[in-house]
């Protein structure tokens, strides 16, 4: 079964890209836990992050870090961290919070932006990359 995310990557379903590649795809999560959380995620469907093989494994890493220090030089925040769940979505996925404090990075506290400023943030991101 296509997860959200497949849909995401078809075009099926808009988001908020900011970076992507032949094999990985980077959008601003929809229900964020702090301004600017991206999730990056590798365009091949699989479930689990060590099921992946090590080449997609280590692309996905290096992926994710090159959008970290995009998020860096685009929103204030003490650090960028970095989570990978896996619980909500079946289809991997790295998130990329801005941390200014430790309630950043907990999932139930959830924010909302208007679509102007998550597409003015998708933009000043990509303009980083």
């Amino acid at each position: 079964m296509s997860s959200i995310f497949a849909k995401i990557i078809t075009g099926e379903i808009p988001s908020y890209k900011v970076a992507e590649t032949d094999q990985f795809l980077a959008f601003l999560d929809i229900n964020p836990n702090a301004e600017g959380h991206t999730l990056c995620i590798p365009k091949e469907e699989s479930n689990k992050l060590f099921e992946l093989d090590s080449s997609t494994y280590a692309g996905l890493m290096e992926f994710s870090r090159k959008v970290a220090i995009a998020l860096e030089k685009t929103v204030p925040c003490k650090r960028i961290g970095m989570a990978v769940v896996g619980l909500e979505v079946p289809h991997v996925h790295v998130h990329l919070i801005p941390l200014n404090t430790m309630k950043d990075m907990d999932f139930g506290n959830k924010l909302s932006f208007p679509q102007e400023r998550m597409q003015k943030l998708a933009d000043q991101i990509k303009a980083h990359m």
